[in-house]
């Protein structure tokens, strides 16, 4: 069964077995480059073991896992990689070349809506992030982005506890945040003082997901959103898409 949220999950077996046999599985090693940024190449690749690290110059935009595909952006319309994707630990890929993909989305329809469905997603997630940059004060924005690691990439630990099964670093969650690193560290420690979190060695543990989740107002409406000053201005902002 491939991850919830990942594009392999939305399709048939028949379509995954027919998308997989499109290009061969290579086994990478930790830091294996998938895709590197500002290339001209226009294959897309599945990763079917392992977790991946989308960045953009020096920051982290996003991370993917097994039975996502990524450098479908690429493939379809011809432009240079927008990111580096490199894996977070071993694992396996499928490496597919565009003028086998683009066949295959004409000859399965069902894929091609799929794709379709996952960019979509994919540029709503990164607009909610942006406006999440200019709306929530710094603590809210750390504990949603903790908290969606914990949803999609969570190891249970016990009956409550989770452990994010990827390795982030300070400076790499002050990116995702856009976020200075020392507003992220002081964050990170008014969690920890709370026994929301405990971070160690670029693990990250939650003991509390729903007073978590509290932390983050994510059952709570949308705030307004702040014109001009902000009380701490975002750094590393892009507006690169998170798909290369």
């Amino acid at each position: 069964m491939w991850p919830r949220g990942s594009l392999l999950a939305a399709l048939a077996e028949p379509t995954v077995r027919a998308l997989l046999r499109l290009g061969s599985e290579q086994r990478l090693p930790a830091g294996g480059v998938l895709i590197r940024e500002g290339a001209a190449e226009s294959h897309v690749v599945v990763i079917r073991r392992g977790v991946a690290k989308v960045s953009a110059g020096q920051s982290l935009i996003s991370i993917r896992t097994a039975g996502d595909l990524v450098g479908e952006m690429a493939a379809l319309d011809g432009s240079p990689r927008c990111a580096t994707i490199t894996m977070c630990g071993p694992g396996s890929v499928v490496m597919i070349p565009q003028d086998r993909f683009t066949p295959f989305l004409a000859r399965h329809p069902d894929a091609a809506v799929a794709l379709v469905a996952m960019v979509s997603e994919r540029l709503r997630s990164s607009n909610r992030r942006q406006t999440a940059f200019t709306v929530y004060p710094i603590k809210v924005r750390v504990a949603r982005i903790i908290t969606e690691l914990a949803e999609q990439h969570g190891q249970p630990l016990g009956q409550t506890a989770l452990e994010i099964g990827v390795r982030i670093t300070q400076p790499e969650l002050a990116a995702l945040c856009g976020a200075a690193e020392g507003s992220v560290h002081k964050a990170l420690r008014e969690m920890r003082d709370a026994r929301l979190v405990t971070t160690r060695y670029g693990r990250i543990t939650i003991w509390d997901l729903e007073r978590l989740r509290t932390v983050a107002e994510l059952d709570e409406p949308p705030r307004p959103a702040v014109p001009e000053i902000i009380r701490d201005r975002p750094v590393a902002i892009r507006t690169v898409s998170e798909m290369p």
